[in-house]
């Protein structure tokens, strides 16, 4: 069900296909309703306030946002992504012009992207549910891990918040993260062994553990092939101030 609209909107696909929520959650479907942006939405954007607290794209695709029942926060990240890029398409258009950087010259080039053409990365795998598993080279330990919604890649930046005001002289971005990202090891779900192991996980396994979750995380794919004097390279789609904030033109 979606909240009453009386604006157009759009039936958009989420590159998770819902397979990594509830069954119960609207977002099961592998779909949301979104609708077209207004000048409402673009007071969101100009919001000083919003910017300064950094959560003017959060505020700004939950009201963007018409199916019933879900926030931005409540996506995985790849999802999230994927919302926002059609957001910008159904607001202003696919075409993104930006500045990217020459990889024989590293001079700064004016390209026009199409957002339209950027492809999902998919889930690959049969999945009931947001947990996978895997074995670490080294220990040899089976992981079983999730992927992050919005909302708890929110709880590990506050938790890297609060450490930096201890002033501690190292801040421990990676290991906070898979502190929550893992759910288990060999089956144990105590949180305090978790912490343990992953405080003392050796850096091989480590790398090993973070290259497979970036494998199995559905996403847009930011990135397109272009020619750059005379040649083709590929190169990542920036996300610049004008992502959401063209030129006006006046």
């Amino acid at each position: 069900m979606a909240k009453e609209n009386k604006f157009p909107s759009e039936i958009i696909d989420l590159p998770s296909g819902g397979k990594v929520y509830p069954p119960d959650s609207p977002l099961a479907s592998g779909k949301l309703e979104v609708k077209y942006m207004t000048a409402k939405e673009e007071d969101i954007l100009t919001s000083q306030n919003l910017l300064a607290k950094g959560v003017v794209i959060e505020t700004l695709l939950d009201s963007l946002i018409i199916t019933d029942g879900v926030k931005s926060n409540d996506m995985i990240l790849g999802d999230k992504n994927a919302v926002m890029v059609a957001a910008r398409i159904l607001a202003y258009g696919p075409d993104y012009q930006c500045e990217v950087m020459d990889p024989t010259t590293n001079e700064r080039v004016t390209h026009s992207f199409n957002l339209a053409d950027c492809p999902f990365k998919e889930l690959d795998i049969e999945l009931s549910g947001n947990e996978f598993t895997v074995t670490l080279p080294v220990s040899k330990s089976e992981i079983t891990f999730k992927l992050l919604t919005g909302g708890e890649e929110k709880n590990v930046d506050r938790d890297i918040e609060r450490m930096k005001k201890l002033n501690t002289q190292v801040i421990p971005q990676l290991t906070t993260r898979l502190k929550r990202s893992i759910t288990a090891i060999a089956g144990d779900t105590e949180q305090g062994k978790i912490n343990a192991f992953v405080d003392n996980m050796l850096a091989r396994d480590s790398l090993h553990l973070r290259q497979e979750m970036t494998r199995v995380s559905p996403d847009i794919e930011l990135k397109q092939e272009i020619e750059i004097g005379g040649e083709l390279v590929t190169v990542e789609i920036p996300m610049t101030t004008e992502f959401f904030w063209p030129k006006a033109g006046i």
